[in-house]
């Protein structure tokens, strides 16, 4: 250990020492003392106060704080020695046993009762009682009173609130402790960054305050207030950079396409088989007069499965075929783009068939770019955009590619913007020669402050009503494990189904055997559980099992693009009476004769993809049914999430759970880009008012100085902690 002083930017190597750097750096990818000062507790216990034992989950990797309440040696009945049991209690009744193999009386004398610790390691059960075998502790001074130990390792924990850090086996929670003390001992006050006119005005406590009482705290009080300083920053950072995007975004140039009486549009809405739905009406007047500006539209429209969006999207590009534009739509899937052109054909009859002998005379041409056409096909559509006959434009990245070139690119639509990379939609945008308007429609609703923290830039439309003609969906929780005949009593319902003249999916989370591809579950992190059900083995076992007699159809990712459309033009025109398939059919496929979806293996699903499967059904006139079937045990979070969705069909609540079960570094683009989240604290759902109090100065603050030029040591901490690389991300959803 050194005495030197340090910054934020020192190598813990000249800190900590060698060994102990190079374990901070290979376990947890902390490599300077900046990266231990903001590696927060996860927790804090109090010494009295109980830990929840109870709470336990087996084979989670734990700390727990709890005081030992007896021992007992015996000898091993497989080989020589003595084994040490040590019972240990957190105050609640809950107990945990810790289990030392080998002659260790050393330890017997150490582990006395009535003595407090903190014990890590992994929990096991054995004979219905959890346990620790062999794990690390640290003690806490004699018998709880308070005193501390002389050990300097533990002297961190002397104090009432012991932080537990997020650690690994081979560095424990004091171990951190131990270097973040030898750190802040020695690190230079680092400048603070907020203008001492955001800290007054919102009564935040000083950065070096702040940070010093996070990791030892005088009091609650003190903790609090530091909490709440460092989730300022974050948010802070957050909305100054999307504030900044969109101010700048304000002053790019736009071609205006505004709406033209008597054109495309008109006779579109004459010949529309139904009322627009208030809702539809109201955010396509919002759309018409973003379209109309000369500053490029950037809006999310959000709405449930079967709100209506394709038919708001498709007017909004037909106003901009009106003013001499061309629209292009890109989907995730040549299954999706495909069934878009199929759809977008129906609706539009002979305006979509510009050229042809029962072309309306204001028609235009709606043509499909995707990978899977022939080199004809191809160059015929690729001269219809080229040359402007096109005015619609469906495909999929393949619009991306070189050679697809428009001739006055006004609207790009990007339906289910998260399936897209951040390149892929500048790609699509490169395509004009100024920056055309953008509307990204999304299944997936969004809470409140996901919207004004990941789409804080775009305008937000949200579409709330179902059409006329949609039916309400019953899901069911199918517990296959516990109850087996329930199970069996699904495929009945499936055959009820289709002896009625109705059809259905079967959703499995995996394709089979092969790489996984983007449209599987990820796999469990449980290597103790079974692989995940796939299509390729469920599908046969079905159609010689309980489904035997009726047309099964299989639909995946890896089939060729024509067998995939020929599929789902049979299941399209009631050719099969199942489709067995993965989340390929999540978004986009509307079958309005399906009736029944049996999701299996449905703990692999997330919230969100379970609600957008069962969208699916019930999309005619008859009642949808989405059953649920999972191994999960009753009680386990998976099981409660799967009773959650099952519960509700509120996408909106449904959207708020599945933040709960997400880290925030996921919402925020962590994984997208690859990265650790720089969002350690700042909670979506619990911090609503201050990410709302941070938008409202970030707003202020922009407007007075777009570039932050009189805070220069704000704008370097903006860029550390929302780099380059993610701000992209979130500024394009």
């Amino acid at each position: 250990m050194t005495s030197q002083s340090a910054t934020m930017e020192t190598p813990l190597k000249k800190l900590v020492g060698e060994k102990t750097a190079k374990a901070l750096a290979s376990h947890l990818d902390l490599h300077t003392a900046g990266d231990l000062i903001y590696h927060f507790p996860r927790r804090y216990d109090e010494r009295g106060e109980h830990t929840d034992i109870r709470s336990l989950d087996v084979g989670e990797q734990v700390t727990v704080l709890a005081q030992v309440q007896r021992t007992a040696v015996r000898p091993m009945r497989q080989r020589r020695g003595n084994l040490l049991e040590v019972t240990v209690g957190d105050g609640s009744g809950g107990v945990l046993t810790l289990t030392f193999f080998g002659n260790q009386a050393w330890r017997e004398r150490e582990l006395r009762p009535g003595r407090w610790g903190l014990f890590a390691g992994k929990v096991t059960e054995f004979r219905g009682k959890r346990q620790l075998n062999g794990p690390e502790y640290v003690l806490l001074g004699e018998g709880g009173d308070g005193e501390a130990a002389a050990n300097e390792e533990v002297e961190e924990f002397a104090g009432a609130l012991i932080p537990v850090y997020p650690a690994a086996a081979a560095v424990p929670t004091w171990v951190i402790a131990r270097c973040v003390r030898v750190v802040l001992d020695t690190l230079t006050p680092p400048q603070d960054p907020l203008p001492a006119t955001v800290r007054a005005s919102r009564n935040l406590v000083g950065l070096d305050t702040a940070l010093r009482e996070i990791h030892r705290p005088s009091s609650k009080e003190e903790l609090y207030r530091a909490r709440r300083r460092l989730k300022w920053d974050e948010a802070f950072a957050v909305q100054l950079t999307l504030v900044e995007r969109k101010h700048r975004a304000a002053d790019w140039p736009a071609r205006p396409r505004p709406g033209r009486s008597g054109g495309l549009l008109d006779a579109f809405d004459a010949r529309l088989p139904y009322e627009l739905t208030p809702g539809q009406r109201a955010v396509g007047a919002e759309i018409a007069t973003d379209l109309a500006t000369a500053h490029p539209m950037h809006r999310l429209l959000q709405g449930e499965v079967g709100s209506g969006k394709t038919v708001v999207a498709l007017r909004a590009m037909l106003q901009v075929v009106d003013a001499g534009g061309q629209a292009a739509l890109l989907a995730p899937t040549e299954v999706l783009a495909a069934q878009h052109y199929r759809g977008m054909l129906d609706l539009l009859g002979s305006l979509g068939r510009a050229g042809e002998l029962a072309a309306a005379d204001e028609a235009t041409r709606v043509e499909l770019v995707t990978g899977s056409l022939g080199a004809a096909a191809r160059r015929r559509a690729l001269a219809e955009v080229a040359e402007g006959r096109a005015g619609i434009v469906l495909g999929t990245h393949a619009l991306l590619y070189e050679g697809v070139d428009f001739a006055d690119l006004g609207l790009v639509v990007v339906d289910e913007q998260h399936r897209f990379g951040v390149e892929q939609r500048d790609a699509l945008r490169a395509k004009a020669d100024q920056p055309p308007h953008v509307l990204v429609m999304t299944a997936t609703p969004i809470p409140r402050t996901v919207a004004m923290t990941v789409y804080g830039d775009l305008e937000i439309s949200t579409l709330s009503q179902l059409p006329q003609g949609r039916s309400p969906i019953a899901s069911h929780v199918v517990p296959a494990a516990e109850k087996p005949a329930f199970l069996d009593r699904a495929w009945r319902r499936l055959r009820e189904e289709v002896a009625a003249g109705h059809q259905a999916y079967v959703v499995c989370p995996r394709i089979g055997d092969g790489p996984a591809s983007d449209e599987e579950a990820p796999p469990a992190d449980e290597s103790a559980r079974r692989p995940p059900l796939a299509v390729t083995e469920v599908a046969p076992l079905l159609a010689d099992g309980p489904l035997h007699g009726l047309r099964i159809g299989v639909l995946h990712g890896r089939l060729p693009a024509d067998e995939k459309d020929a599929v789902m033009r049979s299941f399209a025109a009631g050719d099969l009476d199942v489709l067995v398939a993965t989340t390929v059919v999540e978004v986009g496929v509307d079958v309005p004769n399906a009736t029944v979806m049996i999701v299996l293996d449905a703990d692999r699903f997330g919230v969100s993809q379970l609600h957008q499967l069962r969208g699916r059904v019930g999309r005619g006139a008859a009642a949808g049914l989405c059953l649920l079937v999972t191994e999960a045990a009753e009680g386990s979070s998976a099981r409660e999430r799967l009773e959650a969705v099952a519960s509700t069909t509120d996408g909106f609540k449904l959207a708020e759970l599945d933040l709960e079960q997400r880290r925030e570094g996921d919402v925020l683009g962590a994984t997208q880009s690859g990265r650790r989240s720089h969002l350690r604290l700042l909670s979506l759902l619990r911090d609503a008012d201050l990410i709302r109090d941070a938008r409202a100065e970030a707003i202020a603050l922009v407007e007075e100085d777009p570039e932050l030029t009189r805070h220069p040591a704000l704008a370097a901490s903006v860029a550390a902690l929302v780099d380059e690389e993610r701000a992209e991300y979130l500024e394009k959803g």
